[in-house]
């Protein structure tokens, strides 16, 4: 561990997956050396992790293309004050957490004035806009790579990259060190009904869409207690509005809430594959804006959205979209995969190859390690 040498880095993520990817970096650099200056774009977590977060991804979150021009004066200043910002804050290098929209932009900028950029957690230019590559290779000096199809990806356009395994495995090996389940239903007063967990999200938007509908799915589920995984970005106020007598809301503990939970109605997003890693069979919902759908189906070339199926590359799990996501679905998927239902073991089955498939973990040690070296040499 070096005290000799302090460094200065500004990180940028702008969702709640990224708050917890930035959070576990920012734990592992510090670790290293423990004089850095972090300043940040982020969370709570980041926050606690000693990240100065000075823009909270509360403020953030846009979600579709249609919700992004409604919301493009502020996210432009959010830009122009970003620029401004590392500028006064003159870091050694600036470390980019997924979020391209924002991300990529920034990146460009920064490489003109000679700020070295990493980023972590590529944008998904193998999903859609397969032209960001070359943005990429002009202005990010080092990339670090978390899905094993990623760095293959890259090398046909002969940008080289590292893979450094998925930042999950870490965050849920520490969970499962530092949690044990018998007191969750004791804290939360929860009786000895088996549990199922709806997971609808953290942006306002997404959950305002699909929580009414994945609690009308389970209305008929009297033999179990449904619970809601809260976002600590939202109120408890917004959610009131949602829910009904019969359903519990508990937030910041969704490992726990999984944990012990016998099946879960899922988000699309890193939920699907946090999910999956601790043991849940699910099914993933998506619904947007008709729009922002038509978009997105026009131009995305992925055959899954799920970050299962494509890691997989096949269907493990039941990925409702848009028509698809209605109750009646949800409800007949669900029956498929609660105990005793005829979709659970294949399932449970496939979440040990998905695993193996994810590599050994420690990637946020190793980027913190190779974004220390570089940055010294």
């Amino acid at each position: 561990m070096s005290e000799e040498l302090s460094s200065k880095l500004y990180i940028i993520v702008g969702e709640a997956s990224g708050d917890l990817h930035g959070s576990n970096l920012i734990k592992a650099i510090l670790n290293e050396e423990t004089n850095v200056q972090i300043r940040c774009w982020g969370g709570d977590k980041m926050k606690e992790a000693g990240g100065d977060v000075v823009k909270h991804i509360r403020d953030l979150a846009f979600m579709g293309f249609v919700e992004v021009v409604m919301n493009l004066k502020t996210i432009l200043g959010n830009i122009n004050w970003c620029k401004k910002d590392i500028e006064a804050f003159k870091p050694d290098a600036l470390v980019l957490i997924d979020y391209p929209g924002f991300n990529l932009r920034i990146a460009e900028w920064a490489h003109e004035k000679g700020i070295k950029v990493y980023y972590y957690i590529s944008p998904q230019v193998w999903a859609w806009k397969e032209s960001r590559v070359h943005k990429i290779k002009r202005c990010v000096d080092k990339m670090y790579v978390i899905l094993p199809f990623e760095k293959a990806f890259y090398n046909k356009y002969h940008f080289e990259t590292e893979f450094v395994g998925h930042p999950l495995l870490d965050a849920i090996g520490q969970y499962h060190e530092s949690h044990s389940s018998e007191g969750f239903r004791k804290v939360f007063q929860l009786d000895d009904r088996p549990i199922i967990a709806i997971l609808p999200g953290s942006r306002r938007q997404e959950v305002s869409v699909k929580l009414p509908i994945m609690l009308s799915a389970v209305k008929d589920f009297k033999n179990y207690q449904i619970i809601v995984a809260g976002a600590p970005s939202l109120d408890y106020s917004f959610y009131e509005n949602l829910m009904n007598d019969e359903t519990r809301l508990i937030c910041g503990k969704t490992y726990e809430l999984l944990s012990n939970s016998e099946a879960a109605i899922v988000t699309s997003g890193t939920a699907t594959l946090e999910t999956a890693m601790l043991g849940i069979p699910e099914v993933v919902c998506y619904k947007g804006s008709s729009i922002s759908y038509r978009i997105a189906k026009a131009l995305i070339k992925i055959r899954f959205i799920s970050l299962v199926n494509l890691i997989m590359d096949r269907e493990v799990v039941k990925e409702l979209i848009q028509r698809e996501c209605n109750s009646e679905q949800i409800k007949l998927e669900l029956n498929k995969i609660i105990v005793g239902g005829v979709s659970r073991e294949k399932m449970l089955n496939d979440y040990k190859l998905l695993i193996e498939n994810l590599g050994k973990g420690g990637a946020s040690k190793k980027v913190a390690q190779s974004l220390l070296k570089t940055i010294h040499d």
